[in-house]
């Protein structure tokens, strides 16, 4: 009885520990300067989002994925529109009529300007996010009302990091 049960508990571990390895993106202003950094770790099922984040304005933003890990341009335009999982998906977390794989919550940033942020997503996977061209996660100028097509209101990108 024992080598089942010690054969089980090493595949168990073998399985978590393939699902533990953490990725770090490294968030940018338009600048070049650092605007702090994010970890991502693939979940049984979806992503948690580790972020913190600096510089921010204080009040409320929206954070999304996006479709490339393409930073290069100031206003973060390269990284493409928020990554959709399929053609029918539509902006919003509230928005009954589906999810984009891209939509997260909110993030707030202090006085200070810093923004502290664990999130889970079941709507992506990490592999997903590292598929061909990689993925971006977007930190934008205004909050997203989780609704409004095709951003939710959440304005310029402010803060950018490439998923690989």
């Amino acid at each position: 009885m024992r080598r089942p049960l010690a054969l089980a508990a090493v595949l168990a571990l073998t399985a978590s520990a393939a699902l533990a390895d953490p990725v770090t993106v490294e968030l940018k202003t338009g600048a070049g300067a650092s605007a702090g950094k994010a970890t991502l770790t693939e979940a049984p099922k979806g992503v948690l989002l580790k972020v913190e984040a600096k510089g921010l304005a204080p009040g409320w933003h929206g954070l999304h994925f996006h479709e490339k890990a393409d930073c290069s341009k100031a206003d973060f335009t390269s990284a493409g529109a928020h990554t959709h999982g399929s053609e029918k998906a539509v902006h919003g977390l509230l928005n009954a009529a589906a999810n984009e794989t891209g939509d997260l919550p909110n993030i707030y940033a202090g006085a200070d300007g810093a923004g502290n942020a664990e999130v889970f997503t079941s709507l992506t996977t990490l592999k997903a996010l590292k598929d061909a061209d990689g993925s971006a996660l977007v930190i934008h100028a205004n909050p997203d009302d989780h609704m409004a097509q095709p951003i939710g209101g959440a304005g310029p990108r402010v803060a950018c990091g490439e998923i690989k």
